[in-house]
């Protein structure tokens, strides 16, 4: 009986398909079914719904129209307005967040799962936050979950040239939504979703957030849907009462730093003390800026044919801390400055952790030398 159930809902998005004469939506749920069915290891039943799906294909569809799941596209340009996420077999660790994240994002997918079988309206993930936080490496954990397609929304293409047809592609992605097995993930939402009020914005593109409203209001039980922005303060205000979860995503803290250099740095085997300083040095930086700077010293020991040392990392993050956001980055104050300078600055943040050791390490001198510079001595 308990495993009937975990199937429930996708026999009656079938039978709703059925009834509304929804091709696709019976096709995309009934093969849908046949893969949930194989990797519970009814193998044989799932080879049955796809032999029926096979056999009834010449009944469903005009002849000589091949099976294949259109994605929607804008009515003037035909520019895709989604594109498909490949999350099968990602191989990505999860996202880094606290305990009262993971809390939000752990219900939200305990819910997903189970929603099926309850009598509730569309369930929807916003999460916002600075840029660089995780927002699209955790839709790609969420759909991993879940088991789902992730399909992330073209904004840029959402919004036409010809005003009139925003409403119309927006209906036509959440047509798309309700009848495929999938997450719909609306990145920089906020492209669509600023406030009405707004007095720089167009009379149509203002109403593009009513027709977004309308469609989220009517999608129904059967589908998933995640937003993100960076900018949360443009969102209307009738926008955040749609989305049943809401997840902050912000900076990482010391100890989440101190897990992504752990995680990020591992094929490059730095010491703890080395990771310590990494950690204090990265304060105001993204998770993905932390990863970059990862990246950049992989790279740079494959060119060199040589393991990077704290001085390497060091550079990277001076020239990472420039930029947007450099002014909540103390390192970017150490920028351009000399090594009495830097020497100064390090010790005056903290001077356990920034002995003369770790400053010559920091700077490809000696201890010696690096003493020196920290007394002003040349």
């Amino acid at each position: 009986m308990k495993d009937d159930i975990r199937f429930m809902g996708e026999m009656f998005r079938i039978i709703n398909g059925a009834l509304r004469l929804d091709i696709d939506k019976v096709r995309n749920y009934t093969a849908f079914l046949a893969d949930k069915l194989e990797k519970a290891g009814d193998k044989a039943s799932a080879a049955r719904l796809r032999k029926m799906l096979e056999e009834n294909d010449h009944q469903l569809r005009p002849a000589g129209a091949a099976f294949a799941r259109a994605l929607p596209v804008d009515s003037e340009s035909r520019f895709p307005l989604i594109e498909r996420v490949n999350v099968k077999g990602l191989s990505e660790p999860p996202a880094i967040l606290s305990q009262e994240q993971w809390d939000t994002v752990n219900e939200f997918l305990s819910i997903a799962k189970s929603h099926a079988q309850a009598d509730t309206a569309a369930i929807s993930l916003l999460m916002y936050g600075p840029p660089g936080t995780g927002k699209s490496r955790l839709a790609r954990h969420i759909a991993q979950e879940l088991g789902l397609e992730l399909y992330i929304a073209r904004l840029d293409g959402l919004i036409s040239s010809f005003l009139g047809s925003t409403s119309k592609n927006i209906r036509a992605l959440f047509d798309f939504a309700a009848r495929t097995p999938c997450i719909l993930f609306l990145d920089e939402f906020d492209a669509i979703a600023k406030v009405r009020g707004d007095t720089q914005e167009l009379g149509e593109l203002k109403r593009v957030v009513n027709s977004f409203i309308q469609n989220l209001d009517t999608l129904g039980t059967q589908s998933i849907v995640i937003a993100a922005t960076n900018h949360e303060e443009l969102l209307d205000s009738a926008i955040w009462r749609r989305f049943s979860y809401r997840l902050a995503l912000n900076f990482p803290s010391q100890d989440q730093r101190q897990l992504m250099w752990a995680q990020f740095l591992s094929p490059l085997q730095f010491q703890e003390r080395e990771i310590e300083l990494l950690v204090d040095l990265s304060d105001g930086f993204s998770g993905s800026d932390i990863r970059e700077v990862c990246l950049r010293l992989q790279r740079r020991r494959i060119a060199s044919q040589k393991a990077p040392e704290l001085k390497d990392a060091f550079q990277v993050l001076q020239n990472m801390a420039i930029g947007e956001g450099a002014e909540r980055r103390f390192l970017a104050g150490l920028r351009s400055k000399d090594e009495h300078a830097i020497s100064t600055l390090l010790r005056q943040r903290n001077a356990r952790l920034y002995s003369y050791s770790a400053i010559a390490d920091l700077l490809g001198i000696s201890k010696a030398t690096a003493f020196r510079r920290a007394k002003g001595v040349a």
